[in-house]
């Protein structure tokens, strides 16, 4: 007994020993500052989304310019609906007028018959009276020519030469803006877009030599453009094509790896999911609205320079046609993106939701069960594998939207809605087995 108090004692005094050595030894390694750790991933999630989000709107600009400038089939499906558009249509044909009345001199076809007359002795009077009908004369011819130009604008064959003279610009737009010229075309000093009208000439001429009026076929070659865009800045574009190429090309991507890389950061990623998909539709929602002020910048700028300012909106209004479409799309995909993150989130509001949904798909299978409708085997299996199905689902959605070639908000929809209604309907089918309690 001795001996054992003796060791207590021994034993109570290394422990004293120890714990009075341990305030000075410094040897305990301090804990991990998790409140300032996750402050400092906090920050670095909010600042690669705000990046990602300023940098988006440029990014989808780039894209849509890059693809109209490279891709001529986007080029041509762009421009091609102008065609139809009655502005347009109006604006070409008194284009077409104004170049061909250009060279019918009807003072000197007068002048012809006067000589001749006088060279037959026709009274002067006669002779001299022929000039006064110049006018009227050069008013019909121009009324006969304009109304050929109408018709021929409004023709199939108008649709088809538009469509393939923009196919065959294309190809020559590429060369203006890389710097090599072009011959159908053409980008002048004060950035603007022409494209040449000699083919459409050649088919109204044609038109008007039908028609009777022969002299149209005596005429030269006439070389007439029609400007499709006027703006300083394709200039610019011009002598930065490889930069707006690149950024068209690589800037989503950044802005893509930006966002993903800001919700990998943070220390709740579906908050931040929803927070970089709030962030991404608001982005869209600028971009909409600076469009919106470019384009009133543009026409205020082309007024009284351009004879036919509602041709230039129509134009313009067609040629970002696509960047509205891309600029919704994004719009609608940040916020589906949203949604999605919400209501897999940890907020009471979700749990409370997806509770509510999980109790009606019982009671629904429970009803069915009491009426000799049951999953059976195959309800218990999916049950048991329920988050592998609705991952392969979500998968599923995911691969649609990155192999659309062209993505819309109503193909976003589409995708999202049958995507809610498979992972419903996953819900409705697994069957808990007898062992697993019922979601």
């Amino acid at each position: 007994m001795t001996a054992r108090l003796a060791a207590l004692e021994r034993e109570n005094a290394e422990l004293r020993r120890r714990l009075d050595a341990a305030p000075h030894a410094g040897a305990a390694p301090a804990a991990p500052p998790g409140p300032r750790r996750n402050r400092a991933r906090s920050a670095t999630a909010v600042v690669l989304i705000l990046l990602g989000a300023l940098l988006a709107p440029v990014g989808v600009v780039a894209a849509w310019a890059e693809r109209t400038l490279t891709d001529t089939d986007r080029y041509v499906a762009t421009v091609a609906p102008l065609a139809q558009d009655p502005v347009v249509q109006s604006a070409v044909a008194g284009r077409l007028t104004t170049a061909v009345m250009d060279r019918i001199d009807v003072g000197a076809l007068l002048g012809d018959v006067q000589q001749g007359l006088d060279e037959r002795g026709v009274a002067p009077r006669a002779a001299r009276a022929i000039t006064a009908l110049e006018g009227p004369l050069t008013s019909g011819v121009e009324s006969f020519v304009r109304n050929a130009a109408d018709r021929l604008v409004e023709s199939d064959r108008f649709e088809s030469a538009w469509d393939q003279a923009n196919r065959v610009a294309h190809e020559q737009l590429v060369q203006v803006m890389q710097g090599s010229g072009g011959d159908v075309a053409q980008v002048g000093q004060n950035g603007q877009l022409t494209i040449q009208l000699s083919g459409l000439i050649d088919m109204l001429k044609q038109r008007l030599v039908d028609r009777g009026l022969t002299l149209a076929g005596n005429l030269p070659t006439i070389n007439a453009s029609f400007t499709v865009m006027e703006s300083s800045q394709l200039t610019e574009i011009r002598n930065r094509y490889a930069q707006v190429v690149a950024l068209g090309t690589w800037l989503p991507w950044i802005v893509l790896i930006l966002l993903g890389a800001g919700v990998a950061a943070a220390t709740h990623h579906l908050r931040a999911l929803v927070v970089a998909g709030l962030a991404l539709a608001a982005a869209m929602v600028v971009l909409g609205i600076g469009l919106a002020i470019g384009r009133g910048l543009y026409l205020d700028a082309l007024s009284g320079k351009v004879m036919r300012l509602d041709a230039a909106q129509v134009v313009f209004d067609q040629l970002v046609s696509f960047l509205r479409v891309t600029l919704r799309t994004v719009g609608v995909l940040g916020l589906v993106v949203a949604l999605a993150a919400y209501l897999g989130g940890s907020s009471a509001s979700a749990r409370g939701l997806r509770s509510g949904i999980g109790t009606g798909m019982s009671r629904t299978r429970r009803w069915a069960e009491g009426r000799g409708v049951s999953t059976g085997a195959t309800g218990v299996w999916l049950a048991r594998y329920r988050g592998v199905a609705r991952a392969a689902v979500i998968a599923l959605a995911a691969l649609v939207l990155l192999l659309a070639s062209s993505p819309t908000p109503a193909l976003i929809v589409g995708v999202a809605a049958g995507a809610v209604v498979l992972i419903l309907l996953i819900e409705l089918v697994a069957r808990p087995g007898a062992a697993e309690p019922p979601p």
